[in-house]
């Protein structure tokens, strides 16, 4: 478990945030620039000193009253939003750097970073020499090198391209299914959180407003995650079983199952699906003689009006509505018509269920793509 809270005035900023969250998998701090999410990064790395502050690590107590551990004393490894690499070392010598401040046991060996960031045909180039996403797989690789309990990243991609950054995310996920160091992960775009947080730190003017599992907070009334443009809802799910001469995969997730296009790997696979709510329409009965390929039975949780004449639904997935949370973005007229209140029982058609690609055998190269079930 990860508990932090800290407190203080810098300049004309004030910072009040407390939370606490998993001392496993990747937690994002999302919210607007300038809410404060990398003042509390660089407060948990032991950066800054705030005049309040207290933390714990997986047991381990690194700031309270009078006790601060100071930065080379706390094992954390940090990546910043540009990858500071030093010039005048090859890949190689940056990697064997980190490794060089650690003493002791090495949980994580070089060949494993190597091959789940996919960087060992660079060891013999310099920074200069390679690309914005190749110098972030490196970043990582040396903070992962120097053994933390924690690994901090700040906003890692925002220096990106958008051709650069869909060909590292496939690597961040790699990471996240292989290695069991807690990740704390800034960001102020939604599509990356949506793809790679297990929990999220919704943080808005110095505060946080809300933390836990992504998928309760995207789906909450309460935050303004809902009432986004294009809201979706992030469901994890369970291989159940590949068609080859249709090219699909069924999935199992808490509700039901779901047909999503691909060979997605073997039965038992983890993979994260992604439900826009603009592509979820409902209705009172199975649809007939269409081409969707998944309609679901769910309850109405809720709904929620917009400005723009719709309403976002809340749902749950399967007849008792104890499955995964759902949204659909329909129009009002649609609300009226079928006369839906919460509490009832809907058929969810999914128009569209999207996957993001996952991480190819280490001896290919990523190439990003999202796979979709549409007919």
């Amino acid at each position: 478990m990860i508990g932090a809270a800290f407190r203080g005035r810098l300049g004309s900023f004030d910072l009040d945030a407390a939370f606490e969250v998993p001392g496993q998998g990747i937690t994002a701090l999302f919210g607007p620039s300038g809410c404060g999410k990398t003042t509390v990064l660089r407060a948990i790395a032991g950066l800054m000193r705030l005049p309040e502050g207290t933390l714990r690590v997986n047991g381990e107590t690194w700031q309270e009253g009078r006790r601060f551990v100071p930065p080379h004393r706390r094992a954390v490894g940090y990546v910043f939003q540009e990858a500071s690499l030093f010039p005048h070392l090859s890949v190689m010598g940056n990697l064997t750097f980190g490794m060089r401040r650690h003493r002791g046991s090495s949980p994580i060996g070089l060949d494993e970073v190597v091959d789940l960031l996919g960087i060992g045909r660079l060891f013999d180039r310099h920074p200069t020499q390679l690309s914005g996403g190749e110098r972030q797989r490196v970043a990582i690789g040396r903070a992962l090198l120097s053994q933390p309990q924690l690994l901090l990243m700040d906003e890692p991609l925002s220096a990106l391209d958008r051709f650069s950054k869909d060909d590292i995310l496939p690597y961040l996920e790699r990471l996240h299914a292989a290695l069991s160091i807690p990740v704390l992960y800034v960001s102020h775009d939604i599509a990356e959180v949506e793809r790679l947080a297990d929990t999220l730190v919704l943080m808005e003017a110095g505060r946080v407003r809300a933390a836990g599992p992504i998928a309760d907070l995207l789906a909450d009334p309460a935050l303004p995650l809902i009432h986004m443009p294009q809201p979706a809802a992030v469901i994890d799910g369970e291989v159940v079983s590949t068609d080859p001469r249709y090219g699909l995969s069924e999935i199992a997730v808490p509700g039901g199952r779901l047909v999503v296009s691909g060979d997605l790997g073997p039965p038992g696979m983890r993979r994260r699906l992604r439900i826009p709510a603009n592509d979820v329409s409902l209705g009172r009965h199975a649809p007939l003689d269409t081409t969707i390929l998944n309609a679901l039975p769910a309850r109405i949780e809720g709904a929620e009006p917009t400005p723009d004449h719709q309403v976002t639904v809340r749902l749950a997935l399967g007849a008792d509505g104890k499955g995964a949370a759902l949204l659909a973005r329909i129009s009002r007229k649609s609300w009226d018509r079928l006369d839906l209140k919460p509490g009832e029982l809907v058929v969810a058609r999914l128009k569209a269920v999207a996957l993001a690609e996952p991480a190819p055998p280490l001896s290919t190269r990523v190439t990003p793509a999202a796979r979709t079930a549409t007919s």
